[in-house]
């Protein structure tokens, strides 16, 4: 099996059987069919039989229905199986996080990337949230705390901004534990209470979940 973890800045992938993850550069031009053609040749050697991909928007019954804000447009619609010629499975990427870092109990994901992943997981469940587009200060969570908040206010207030961001959504969503993810978790120089820090390969252990999650199901 093949998981792509699909951001904003760059496309990773691994294969099962695998450690070591292969990337390439993605943003505002990638479409859907650039991304399966790139995938394709990077993944050159390796052997799969079906695709999971951590898809960085809104997905519905196993397909995007919201184009996503940091890559080009074409998402929605897209016949990935075809395109791959394969099994897939599509999944919000912060729910691939949240899986894959997954230990028990209520798990509340945020991953700190181009923008802001979010995901929560109640009693292995998973289900994917959307909290970086709500309301905050003069934008969003996403424009505070995602890549173009990071570069406006440099690393000290991006931490102050971040830190008061995890405070106000665990008041609201009440986690036993959350888990903070994403390129940009690096920066952060201390973690509030009951916080861990994963890294972005809990991507691939989510994907690898995600599909026995499907195939067991398919089959019940």
């Amino acid at each position: 099996m093949l998981v792509v973890d699909v951001g904003g800045t760059h496309v990773k992938l691994l294969a099962s059987g695998h450690t070591r993850p292969r990337k390439f550069a993605s943003g505002k031009s990638l479409t859907a069919a650039a991304m399966v053609a790139r995938v394709k040749r990077c993944a050159r050697g390796w052997t799969y039989g079906a695709v999971v991909i951590g898809y960085p928007g809104v997905v519905l019954r196993g397909r995007p229905v919201v184009e996503p804000h940091n890559l080009a447009s074409g998402w929605v619609g897209f016949d990935f199986a075809k395109a791959f010629e394969q099994k897939v499975l599509v999944v919000n990427d912060a729910a691939l996080q949240a899986l894959g870092s997954y230990q028990g109990r209520k798990l509340l994901f945020l991953g700190l990337g181009t923008g802001l992943g979010s995901a929560l997981v109640v009693d292995g469940v998973v289900e994917p949230l959307e909290l970086g587009h709500l309301p905050y200060k003069k934008g969003t969570y996403e424009d505070y705390v995602g890549k173009r908040g990071l570069k406006r206010l440099g690393k000290k207030k991006w931490r102050h901004r971040v830190i008061d961001v995890i405070g106000r959504l665990a008041a609201a969503l009440e986690p036993e534990e959350i888990v903070i993810g994403g390129g940009n978790a690096k920066h952060l120089k201390e973690l509030p209470e009951k916080c861990r820090r994963v890294d972005n390969s809990m991507a691939f252990a989510g994907g690898f979940k995600a599909w026995q999650a499907a195939a067991g199901s398919s089959k019940s």
